[in-house]
């Protein structure tokens, strides 16, 4: 829960920077541009908002980890969701609407984590959680969206490395497993998540590993 906002903070920080070029660049979401990814970080942060604010009675089913499942099927852009967003994008249509949507709506979702009560049990998606373990849950969905936000923008500046690093650690729950100990964090999220195809010898580092892989979180 630590590494929510200042991921959150440091991936709003690259959105602000980017420029009005930029938004047109292909980002690492399957079908997506820059621009298409930054109106789902206005819809993400919605979400944190509203989930907050949704308390739970009874006890978790769900921790960090288990928030999340695998699918095998990686996305196509072609999810009637999908699809949505880039509409959203495309009616900004000057992206300086669209960066100042995502400050004003993800500033407030960054302070009410930084208010939330840990302990809070709150309902989101049928699951019941912490508020701690929906916080850290994000923490990789912040630090990935960093990583597809500068796939084709390597000026841009990446997710903390501390985000990284947390992230790897929740992968590897999720995964079972843990990676290859040589793998930076961000080779191993982007190979573990489908983003960047492992080379041959990266491969065999993995072993069985490997047969699990991509693991396609939604």
């Amino acid at each position: 829960m630590d590494q929510f906002v200042p991921s959150w903070a440091a991936l709003r920080a690259a959105v602000a920077g980017l420029s009005d070029e930029d938004f047109a660049q292909p980002s690492g979401c399957t079908g997506w541009l820059v621009r298409d990814l930054a109106s789902h970080l206005v819809i993400d942060a919605q979400d944190v908002l509203i989930t907050l604010v949704t308390p739970a009675d009874g006890e978790p089913t769900v921790d960090a980890a288990r928030y999340w499942h695998v699918s095998d099927e990686p996305p196509t852009g072609a999810d009637p969701l999908d699809a949505l967003t880039v509409r959203l994008a495309a009616a900004y249509e000057d992206p300086a609407l669209l960066k100042f949507h995502l400050d004003d709506v993800g500033s407030a979702a960054g302070r009410a984590a930084q208010l939330a009560d840990p302990a809070l049990r709150v309902s989101t998606q049928d699951m019941v959680l912490t508020a701690g373990d929906y916080l850290a849950a994000y923490v990789l969905e912040w630090t990935l969206h960093h990583l597809d936000l500068i796939a084709h923008l390597p000026h841009v500046p990446g997710p903390p490395a501390e985000g990284l690093a947390e992230t790897r650690a929740l992968l590897e729950r999720i995964a079972g497993a843990a990676f290859p100990e040589p793998f930076t964090d961000t080779d191993a999220l982007l190979i573990a998540t489908g983003r960047r195809t492992p080379a041959e010898a990266e491969r065999t580092a993995l072993g069985p590993l490997a047969a699990k892989l991509p693991l396609i979180l939604g």
